[in-house]
């Protein structure tokens, strides 16, 4: 039976990242040895996982030479958009926050939903998301708060979430993107987020192998080298990402709802496609989440990671502050995390257009953990 790793083994996460930003341009103390500055950008790359950045180095000739060991940290748990996105923008854990995966189950509701594109009859973002932004928080002190991104996101019930207490200001390409950034660094004491979802479109549908994910990579690398000369000399840029990417080949997705006694009592399929979480009929016994897990061991154990609920929230999937009790009910009974290059897809309640996606994210490997915490201007190493 395979240890169950630690999301958070490292002292850093991103949950230091955007908290330290608004520390450093308030002369505070941050976690991250960040010096004061006048203002402070973050830059979002959705899906630059540092091993494919140091694999495509050749076409990030900005941001690649200053990956090494001290400019890369674990991202956290689960390695999914909308969890990492609200870690990075609460300075909480999943834990606390309460975005627990990429489809997770609404317990009043007694449904699944899809964080990112399923909140039209779900539950309301500001209660959802139970924690104050940091946004929302450091505005008393006068710090402007500002995301910057695709015009398609500005009132999304995502962005209502984790975003919440932020001016948003829609910019179509990256480029714009960083023009608009500069600009606002420019304008006084501000704290700004420049969202970039591009890699991760391109990696989802041809994956980080492909020549689509290079030419992103390359229009990244030159909107960071923009956003460089941009910068005034009070003023510091961080480059990070919310997850990495796996590529994973169609003999590598698992169709797991083949197997009856694999979902036998399980009432909701949620998570994401790399780590299930999977929610048992009400009344289920603890014996029965346990005689579950022993199926699951014996059928996957060799290729992926077992936990119970239990199990998980004592090895810190979570985060190291454990989960509150409003937060249990939205983490499955039992959890499938993949250790190999595989995805696990339940046919009856998954879209056949997700089966064709290359890149996948969600779990624990060192393609989806582990990616760039890079300082540019006043916050260059």
């Amino acid at each position: 039976m395979a240890t169950l790793p630690n999301a958070y083994s490292q002292s850093v996460s991103l949950a230091a990242v955007l908290a330290s930003c608004f520390a450093a341009v308030e002369r505070g103390a941050p976690q991250l040895p960040l010096p004061a500055v006048d203002a402070a950008v973050v830059v979002l790359a959705d899906g630059l996982g540092a091993l494919p950045l140091k694999a495509r180095a050749g076409h990030a000739r900005t941001i690649a030479p200053r990956l090494n060991r001290t400019t890369t940290i674990e991202s956290g748990f689960p390695t999914t958009t909308a969890a990492a996105l609200a870690t990075l923008c609460t300075g909480a854990y999943p834990g606390q926050h309460g975005i627990t995966g990429y489809e997770v189950v609404d317990p009043v509701a007694d449904r699944v939903f899809n964080h990112l594109s399923g909140w039209r009859s779900g539950p309301d973002p500001v209660v959802w998301q139970r924690v104050p932004t940091l946004f929302e928080t450091h505005a008393a002190a006068g710090i402007r708060s500002y995301l910057v991104g695709n015009g398609r996101y500005a009132s999304t019930r995502l962005t209502q979430a984790v975003h919440r207490g932020a001016e948003y200001l829609p910019a179509r390409s990256i480029a714009d993107r960083m023009s608009a950034a500069i600009s606002l660094a420019r304008a006084g004491r501000a704290v700004v987020f420049v969202y970039v979802p591009e890699l991760d479109m391109a990696a989802h549908q041809y994956g980080w192998q492909s020549p689509e994910w290079t030419a992103a990579l390359e229009e990244l690398d030159a909107g960071m080298a923009q956003l460089e000369r941009g910068l005034g000399r009070n003023h510091g840029a961080l480059l990070t990402a919310d997850h990495g990417m796996v590529d994973i080949a169609p003999a590598g997705k698992i169709f797991f709802d083949r197997e009856p006694e694999l979902v036998a009592g399980v009432r909701h399929v949620a998570g994401d496609y790399r780590c299930v979480q999977l929610h048992l009929e009400p009344g289920a016994s603890a014996g029965d989440v346990e005689r579950l897990a022993q199926l699951w061991h014996e059928a996957e154990g060799d290729r992926a990671w077992i936990a119970t609920r239990d199990e998980a929230i004592a090895a810190g999937w979570f985060g190291p502050d454990g989960v509150d009790d409003e937060v249990l009910p939205r983490i499955g009974d039992m959890l499938v995390a993949a250790r190999a290059q595989i995805a696990y897809y339940d046919a009856r309640s998954t879209n056949e257009g997700n089966w064709s996606m290359v890149g996948q994210h969600g779990s624990f490997s060192p393609d989806e953990v582990r990616v760039p915490l890079i300082g540019f201007g006043a916050f260059a190493a």
